[in-house]
């Protein structure tokens, strides 16, 4: 399997858009988070790391063609897994026809539209995710003109799929995005 590097390295190559990579690398903390809170072994942590961080890997460069031109030409190519690749590819079934159905692909499903809400979510507040409550995410999923094109029955669907109530999910992430931001 890839190196964290090497992974990053990729991601760089195809996306330049600073929010975009922020984006991914977000989801990537998401995913670890979980499979650490999952008790997953540390090779299958690092996979659910790496197909958080790749899973818009093509989304700049081949926006009609996402996900598809990572997971079937990009991916494979430079020697991910299956399972990451197949992750990527149920992270957006409306394009692929895979619908998440593995653990690590219901996560990133669950994890990706809410981590970009979340984001959008922290710039709008003064301490970012610092002193960030579930109310505060709540309350703007309510406001449909915030984070417009943030599908919100992806959001629901995913907390669904990994059978978690979608205040605890949100809770969750909270924290992960939290002790990603702090000082190591």
């Amino acid at each position: 399997m890839k190196n964290r590097d090497e992974s990053v390295e990729l991601l760089q190559q195809y996306i330049e858009n600073d929010n975009l990579r922020h984006h991914c690398h977000m989801v990537a903390t998401a995913m670890e988070a979980y499979a650490r809170k999952l008790d997953k072994f540390h090779e299958e942590t690092e996979a659910w790391w790496t197909a958080g961080l790749l899973h818009d890997l093509d989304w700049e460069k081949y926006p009609e063609e996402h996900p598809k031109k990572a997971t079937e030409e990009i991916l494979p190519g430079e020697g991910y897994s299956e399972a990451i690749i197949n992750a990527i590819e149920a992270h957006a079934p409306e394009r692929t026809g895979h619908e998440p159905e593995t653990e690590i692909e219901r996560y990133l499903f669950a994890c990706d539209e809410l981590s970009g809400f979340m984001n959008a979510v922290s710039l709008v507040r003064p301490n970012g995710f610092a002193d960030m409550r579930v109310k505060s995410v709540t309350k703007k999923l309510k406001d449909s003109s915030f984070a417009a094109d943030v599908p919100r029955e992806d959001i629901q669907k995913g907390a669904q799929l990994i059978d978690t109530d979608l205040n605890d999910h949100i809770a969750f992430l909270i924290e992960a995005f939290k002790q990603e931001a702090q000082p190591q």
